[in-house]
């Protein structure tokens, strides 16, 4: 449910933003939903792999998470313990080194000059900002995300162009596509990934395992 914040409610009454794509939006999405009344914060949503053994669809539960800077964060060890524990037997897990980047990581080579230079396994474009703000209000903080593209992935120019201000443009991303025809097979390889990525991620949350009961007993699903 939509509230007149900008935030959504869900059933069990957990509070959700979508914040868009980097830095800058998530650390506002996440100050949006502390002030709201959120007890914990969880970055949700997509990565790209950097460690090559891992394919599309692998839960990503990093035990901290890094910026391109060096600034570490750990997340809330017996929560994601807790989240470990009830997905492990049906999806694959990787725990290890989340980097959150201010740019795109777009191809293969960065890709894997990243995995060298950081031993991250996967990368996003927020999760240090969420971080950064669980950490400044002393708040549990955990990072659930899934692999889309892979470390040997391209993202076609098109996906680029079109995500630049922040979001996808859809009409951006179609008149791109026109202009770069050899696009078109990266594309449905990455729509297929996306799919398969989105398809993880409803399954986790349909276990109920995020809130972080132990916590937050006073107000169990006040959650982000």
């Amino acid at each position: 449910m939509r509230r007149g914040d900008g935030l959504f409610t869900t059933k069990d009454g957990t509070l959700v933003a979508v914040s868009g794509i980097g830095f800058a939006a998530a650390a506002a999405a996440a100050t949006a939903l502390v002030d709201a009344g959120a007890v914990a914060l969880v970055s949700w949503g997509v990565a790209g792999g950097l460690d090559p053994a891992l394919r599309a669809g692998t839960i990503c539960l990093p035990g901290e998470v890094v910026s391109r800077d060096g600034t570490t964060f750990m997340t809330d060890h017996h929560w994601r313990e807790l989240i470990a524990a009830a997905i492990a037997s049906r999806h694959t897990l990787v725990a290890g080194k989340l980097l959150t980047s201010n740019l795109a990581i777009d191809d293969d080579v960065g890709k894997a000059n990243a995995f060298r230079d950081t031993g991250a396994v996967a990368v996003d474009m927020e999760s240090a900002a969420v971080a950064s703000i669980a950490a400044a209000r002393g708040l549990p903080f955990v990072a659930v995300r899934v692999i889309a593209d892979t470390a040997v992935d391209a993202l076609p120019r098109a996906v680029i162009e079109a995500t630049r201000l922040g979001s996808v443009r859809i009409a951006r991303l179609l008149l791109e596509t026109v202009r770069r025809p050899g696009d078109v097979a990266g594309l449905i390889r990455l729509a297929q990934r996306y799919r398969t990525a989105r398809r993880v991620l409803a399954a986790v949350a349909h276990t109920g395992v995020l809130a972080p009961f132990a916590m937050a007993s006073s107000s169990p699903t006040r959650v982000a």
